[in-house]
């Protein structure tokens, strides 16, 4: 969709609203969701958009958000202070301190103190709900171990509502709701209200936080520990409802040991397959008429090794409807996923006529989940494909093959997106600072970014580290956080870039000298985000204009247009 031309001159990113405020990008799509008087979008694309910079400022101040600590970040300081990067257990120990139970690490005075007093102003549930979101934040900057983000549950729910289209469902109650792979319990707790859970979880520390969640939430929950491939502590459980994250790219799941295990309805899983060994089990415990909704990667969709099993799937019509989601809703990688939805066939249920493929890769992957409603999909985002239409020799379930890109005005269009194309070129060379140079080093003491943390004057909550004091500047720490040495650092052996909190330094400065640093920084990240939205929207002009000039919807420059800077459409819009 072009930018809106109507819309405010000064726009600004979500990232340039994090920046504005002294917090993390986390916080704003935290806000975005849980303030209904957020600004909308003013402008920008459903990837990468705008917001009006006075509508930002005027909700900022009346909300007095800015770079003051609260509470919650004090006790959150607290935990880190005590039990470091092993967040689990510290949300497992406030678990237990919230419900009078034992633990083995109970928390240290001064976090029990202001636990006590947090949950008596605010209720247990909903600071144990925030600390929770904290965590899933935190995990996703450190790289430990993956969680369901609260995102990714919003849409997950979007798609379980008992009248659901997509899913082919009918209004039939959900009274069982099952997830085989629980985790903390996003999936699980939150998907339809009044329902009796049943969850297993292979890590116990994991499997406590998901039952202090059920029990402070008022839920009725059975979980089990323990691996449920190899060990399905539910083998008898028929849900009307299957939710389930999996893990993905596991190599042992345990195939060897479960060749003729009945699950396998529409065959043995290849070894490379863990993902199709969960889609079975998952639909193994699907009841009559109920539905089994997974998120996988993409790649599941169209990989080799799993089209006979992709095959049944089709051939069997247990495939209602598959979702593409943006990138960004994972915690553990920033690559695109889709929702699997599976139906069991009630007796005398007519045979599915169609699959339902929708595609909401380009939607916005932080407000995609804010507002179901409003990011629900268009009659252009959705075809109803035929089965046979998609047992080829690729069994290919991607929605991006069977949905096509809907334009309803070619020339308006494209003239919009190549005038936002010039002004983003504009604005990245105004972006990029003029950097004179220096002496090839800098003379300056290191300081170590765990100090900082222990000590706190950084927050190490969310995607990215914060100052919490007025000597040191955030987009200073930040940029020299991103220096060679300290990349080296924080990128494991797989290649993958996380911060090292132990091992990283900045050198020690004076805050004047920080701002200038800070500035040179805050420029750079600006650029590198316009940059960003300049890429995806290359990426769509160019896809609109090859679709337009092969259709007919647009023409080349002829030579007499050319001469004048006017293309033929625009000569018509100009009379």
């Amino acid at each position: 969709m072009a930018a809106d031309e109507s819309a405010p001159a000064a726009v600004v990113t979500a990232a340039e609203i994090a920046r504005l405020a002294g917090v993390t990008r986390a916080a704003v799509s935290n806000w975005r969701r849980r303030h209904p008087d957020f600004p909308r979008p003013a402008a920008g694309t459903a990837t990468s958009p705008l917001f009006a910079l006075t509508e930002v400022q005027q909700w900022l101040d009346l909300q007095g958000k800015g770079r003051e600590t609260s509470a919650e970040v004090d006790l959150w300081h607290e935990l880190r202070a005590q039990y470091g990067d092993d967040l689990l257990t510290a949300l497992g120990a406030v678990g237990a301190q919230l419900l009078g139970t034992a633990v083995k690490q109970p928390l240290a005075e001064p976090a029990a103190a202001a636990l006590t007093t947090l949950a008596a102003e605010r209720g247990a549930h909903a600071l144990y709900a925030d600390l929770v979101e904290r965590c899933i934040a935190s995990t996703t900057r450190s790289g430990g171990e993956p969680m369901t983000t609260l995102a990714l549950e919003r849409i997950v729910s979007a798609f379980t509502g008992p009248a659901d289209d997509a899913a082919g469902a009918s209004d039939r109650t959900i009274g069982t709701v099952y997830d085989p792979a629980c985790g903390i319990g996003t999936l699980l707790l939150t998907a339809v209200p009044g329902a009796h859970r049943y969850g297993q979880e292979l890590n116990p520390a994991t499997a406590a936080i998901a039952e202090f969640r059920a029990r402070l939430d008022g839920r009725t929950a059975t979980l089990a520990c323990g691996d449920s491939l190899r060990k399905d502590a539910f083998p008898d459980l028929r849900a009307d409802l299957v939710v389930c994250d999996p893990p993905v790219g596991v190599a042992d799941w345990g195939r060897d040991d479960l060749l003729l295990d009945p699950r396998w309805e529409l065959g043995v899983p290849p070894r490379s397959e863990s993902e199709l060994a969960w889609v079975q089990h998952c639909y193994a415990h699907t009841a009559s008429g109920g539905r089994a909704l997974l998120v996988l990667p993409s790649s599941v969709a169209y990989r080799k090794a799993g089209r006979r099993i992709r095959a049944e799937l089709v051939r069997r019509g247990l495939l209602a409807s598959v979702v593409a989601l943006p990138p960004g809703l994972m915690s553990s990688h920033a690559q695109p996923v889709h929702l699997w939805i599976l139906r069991r066939p009630a007796q005398g249920d007519p045979a599915r006529t169609h699959i339902r493929m929708i595609d909401l890769s380009t939607a916005d992957p932080d407000g995609i989940g804010i507002d179901m409603k409003g990011c629900a999909p268009t009659p252009e985002q959705i075809a109803d494909v035929p089965p046979v239409d998609v047992l080829d020799d690729d069994v290919d379930l991607s929605p991006g093959r069977y949905v096509t890109p809907h334009h309803a005005d070619y020339p308006v269009e494209y003239a919009a997106l190549r005038d936002r194309v010039q002004s983003l070129a504009r604005g990245l060379l105004d972006l990029l600072p003029e950097l004179p140079a220096g002496p090839g080093r800098i003379e300056a003491a290191p300081m170590g970014l765990g100090d900082l943390v222990r000590g706190g004057l950084v927050d190490l909550d969310g995607t990215e580290p914060t100052s919490r004091t007025d000597q040191l500047d955030t987009d200073y720490l930040r940029g020299f956080l991103r220096s060679a040495a300290n990349t080296r650092r924080s990128t494991t052996a797989s290649g993958t870039l996380r911060l090292n909190a132990s091992g990283a330094q900045i050198p020690q400065m004076d805050i004047g000298r920080q701002r200038e640093y800070g500035e040179a920084f805050r420029r750079l990240a600006a650029f590198e985000e316009l940059l960003r939205e300049a890429a995806a929207i290359g990426d769509r002009v160019g896809a609109l204009a090859y679709d337009g000039l092969t259709n007919g919807a647009l023409l080349p420059q002829s030579a007499t247009s050319a001469s004048s800077g006017k293309s033929e459409s625009q000569e018509a819009q100009d009379q």
